[in-house]
């Protein structure tokens, strides 16, 4: 597979090399000089060549965002990378390449026509997001197993499949093996799949393919519920109340307290650990629900402020455009009345009061996003405002129900130091009849043992307690800073983008007017 060009130096994408691909292959005649003079946005380039380069390494095609049509194949590249933002992509040929690894596409979700032809892959695999493939081109590759196959039965709408020239197309049942294991596969190698082949296919393959089907079935109705769990999961996360529905919190105070644990396999110490076990999980699960409700809150909040936003810009935006119409409007004949105008005097008059149409035009715009700016700090003020009363609101509900859960902690520590120095009193005496660990033997030696191995049980319980709600405080604070942190560095960039928007406006009038006035003079 080497190429009569492999000695030659590999070149790199670069903004050099892509201007003159786009260059070569855009318009022509006149369009193409003007797009040469204008220059062409990468951004609405959409089918890019890049063949025949001796490219060793994909990069620097970021700005190619509605690219659907990427050509790489006959270089070099050894590796498929660099390709994440080009998720418009639609057909990509790497083929004729040194790629040895399938990889670097899981962006490319709309892709339905991928080329790696004659490369030096072994695997088929790293295409699991590709779900739009239709035609798949692996021929004159490293591909030995037919059982790897199995792997393309996840690609429903795959209609054409090349793998000829690969070692595993020598096989003696090589398309029989594919026809019954592909059933929705309408070419193979460039030629149609004989249904007749297909039918016998299928009874030689039956017990395979039923087995198959009910193995993937398994793994898809897994695969849906891990799913459904981390969108779950996900929608605990954004309301900070995670693992707070069920009794991930309490099962967390023993993970790293052996003592504890080792404690609560006394009969007496069981009983009290069973009553402090439900009596968590239910405030958890206030909390949790709690939790739920409030970030709803918090979703309405925003929901009501961006309607606020928009309501007001949208207002502040369609009276700008109706005075820039009124000022256009007004002046609409002057650049058509003015070169045929003879009388100096009058002409000068015309262009004075146009220039004082500008001015004014310019005032009136910059003291509407002046009323806009000192309106959107009055809305944003009463946001900021309300967020704070929803963050105090439920850090007292949550911070009191935690509290709670201390309390818990606290009595059931009470509880087990009393039940613990009672069973030491009977060890001492010898009025323990039932067989107890040697764990729990060493605990109960002395009263300063089983006290410290009691106190530091207790010290970790409320040190998870006390980190778990320190994170909640902590995630909620900084998602409040954060969004108004956000709020009002969105509403400085919209000024200024406004102010440089009118500016240019203004800008661009009075350059047309000097320019009739230089015409005017010549």
């Amino acid at each position: 597979m080497s190429r009569l060009y492999d000695t030659i130096e590999p070149n790199v994408i670069n903004d050099e090399m892509l201007k003159k691909m786009v260059e070569e292959q855009g318009p022509k005649e006149e369009a193409g000089r003007i797009a040469k003079l204008e220059g062409i946005d990468f951004k609405d380039v959409t089918s890019l060549h890049l063949d025949f380069k001796n490219i060793l390494k994909i990069d620097n095609l970021w700005q190619f965002q509605e690219l659907t049509k990427l050509q790489l194949d006959n270089n070099i590249i050894e590796k498929i990378e660099g390709l994440d933002t080009l998720v418009h992509l639609v057909w990509l040929d790497l083929s004729f390449n040194n790629i040895e690894e399938i990889g670097g596409l899981d962006a490319l979700t709309k892709l339905e026509d991928l080329s790696l032809h004659n490369n030096r892959i072994s695997v088929i695999e790293n295409m699991d997001r590709l779900k739009n493939l239709h035609v798949l081109s692996l021929g004159n590759n490293n591909l030995t197993s037919l059982e790897n196959i199995m792997y393309l039965r996840n690609f429903k709408q795959l209609q054409a499949l090349n793998l000829a020239g690969n070692p595993l197309s020598e096989a003696e049942l090589y398309k029989m093996f594919i026809a019954a294991h592909l059933p929705g596969l309408v070419y193979l190698d460039f030629r149609l799949i004989d249904e007749n082949l297909r039918d016998i296919a299928y009874v030689k393959y039956q017990y395979s393919i039923e087995e198959q089907t009910q193995n993937e079935s398994l793994a898809r109705h897994k695969q849906e519920k891990d799913e459904q769990m981390q969108r779950e999961l996900d929608s605990h996360q954004v309301a900070y109340v995670e693992h707070l529905n069920g009794p991930f919190l309490f099962e967390s105070l023993y993970t790293e307290d052996a003592d504890g644990t080792t404690l609560s396999s006394l009969p007496a110490v069981a009983e009290i650990v069973d009553e402090y076990r439900s009596n968590c999980v239910t405030i958890c699960q206030s909390v949790f629900e709690y939790g739920l409700v409030h970030h709803k809150k918090r979703e309405a909040e925003m929901s009501t402020f961006n309607e606020c936003l928009l309501e007001a810009m949208r207002e502040n935006q369609e009276e700008g455009a109706r005075q820039t119409q009124a000022f256009e409007d007004k002046n609409d004949e002057f650049f058509y009345e003015l070169p045929q105008n003879t009388d100096l005097q009058n002409q000068d008059a015309k262009m004075f009061q146009y220039n004082e149409d500008i001015s004014q035009l310019m005032d009136s715009l910059l003291t509407l996003e002046l009323q806009l700016v000192e309106q959107l700090e009055e809305i944003i003020k009463d946001y900021e405002r309300n967020v704070s009363e929803l963050v105090s609101s439920f850090l007292e509900t949550v911070q009191g129900l935690m509290a709670q859960v201390r309390d818990l902690e606290n009595l059931h520590h009470e509880k087990l130091l009393q039940i613990s120095i009672n069973t030491l009193e009977k060890v001492a005496k010898g009025e323990i009849d039932e067989d107890i660990s040697d764990d729990l033997r060493l605990l109960f030696v002395d009263k300063d043992t089983i006290v410290n191995a009691v106190n530091a049980s207790h010290d970790i319980h409320l040190l998870k307690i006390d980190n778990r709600e320190d994170e909640l405080v902590t995630k909620i604070n900084s998602w409040a800073t954060n969004l108004i942190q956000k709020v009002h560095r969105d509403e400085m960039q919209r000024n200024r983008k406004r102010v440089a928007e009118i500016t240019s406006y203004i800008d661009h009038v009075r350059d047309e007017l000097d320019n009739m006035e230089v015409h005017e003079q010549l």
